[in-house]
């Protein structure tokens, strides 16, 4: 009996009978390493005031790749169907008013502003990540899903995010994206923000990332504590000690603090550790590369403009493609850098692809 090919030839074979069309289509996903014929890029444009810039031409652009400047074989300024990935952080820290705060927000995301030949999966993670719902058009099925989302337990952010990439760069719409929502520094995966970066640049997703962090500007505000210490570990300062009863002077975050142990037993008694901080930098780290970004909000009540300013930026992109050449088709990284010829304008793209 003939022995089946490994997977890996069965993966290899697949990619390379991959047919996509430039207007939009897919007939299976591509892949965005060494056999795609074009490389297509989401850009978006903002005046010196952050707002979107509309009716810029295919003349307006130049693309580099690895500094050479590109001819585009496709562009297109209208809005194009999206499929969408919906990350959400379900740990024991989201949960009241920042969950329910959540659910709403996705809610809206899901059935107003999104278009409906938009597809949209959504996952939830805490320990471990879990798909709540495969891709479908199905606003009511979605909204259900939603609801029905209950925070417990750590957060294993990372492995959500490696997880959900592989879903939403199969999605049948050529522009793919993930947001993300979650309150939490990563506390319990296996992968890391090094490891979310390589499969960002193996595949042509958007990620988004919204953090709830109401100590990420300003000065920190902090409970007071038992135990004769601040949260974070600051001795509180002692009679006699210069500085007297007052608050000891803050510090600054360390840069990549990690997560920390309660000081004090979370409510309802649990040993488990509580999700520190959100890690901006290492949000940043993962969305910027794709083309993405991260934005960091002070309170749960911000979720619902956050959401809708991806939402609106989701449907602002310029769609822009160019072939690749000639260059060696080594499994590297190539960079790319997209300009327009207004300088005065702020260009937002993909930082480059393996191929």
């Amino acid at each position: 009996m003939r022995r089946p090919a490994p997977p890996i030839v069965v993966l290899v074979c697949c990619g390379a009978i991959c047919v996509t069309d430039l207007e939009g289509q897919s007939r299976q996903a591509p892949p965005f390493r060494a056999d795609v014929t074009v490389v297509s890029l989401a850009v978006t444009v903002t005046d010196a005031h952050g707002r979107f810039v509309s009716n810029l031409s295919r003349d307006d652009f130049v693309v580099y790749d690895d500094g050479r400047p590109q001819p585009l074989v496709h562009f297109a300024a209208e809005r194009t169907p999206v499929s969408l990935g919906l990350v959400v952080d379900a740990s024991g820290s989201m949960a009241g008013d920042k969950m329910e705060a959540a659910r709403e927000a996705l809610r809206r995301f899901v059935e107003d502003l999104l278009g409906p030949e938009d597809e949209v999966f959504l996952d939830r993670f805490n320990d471990t990540p879990q798909r709540l719902q495969r891709r479908t058009r199905d606003r009511a099925v979605l909204r259900d899903r939603i609801n029905a989302i209950r925070p417990s337990g750590g957060t294993a952010l990372y492995d959500a995010v490696v997880d959900a990439v592989s879903e939403a760069h199969a999605g049948t719409h050529r522009k793919r994206a993930l947001v993300v929502v979650s309150d939490g520094n990563d506390t319990h995966s296996s992968s890391t923000v090094e490891d979310v970066r390589q499969r960002m640049r193996e595949t042509d997703v958007l990620l988004y990332a919204v953090g709830i962090d109401g100590e990420d500007e300003g000065p920190r505000r902090l409970p007071p504590a038992p135990r004769g210490r601040w949260p974070g570990g600051f001795p509180l300062p002692q009679p006699g000690v210069p500085g007297g009863g007052r608050r000891p002077p803050m510090m600054p975050p360390p840069t990549d603090p990690g997560p920390q142990p309660l000081p004090w037993p979370p409510i309802g008694g649990r040993a488990a550790p509580r999700d520190d901080r959100v890690n901006a930098k290492a949000l940043r780290a993962m969305t910027d590369d794709s083309g993405g970004r991260t934005e960091i909000i002070r309170t749960a009540a911000d979720l619902r403009p956050a959401t809708a300013g991806i939402a609106d930026e989701l449907s602002r992109h310029y769609t822009l493609a160019f072939a690749p050449g000639d260059q060696a088709r080594a499994n590297r990284w190539h960079s790319i850098r997209v300009e327009v010829r207004n300088r005065t304008y702020h260009v937002r793209a993909r930082r480059g692809y393996v191929y």
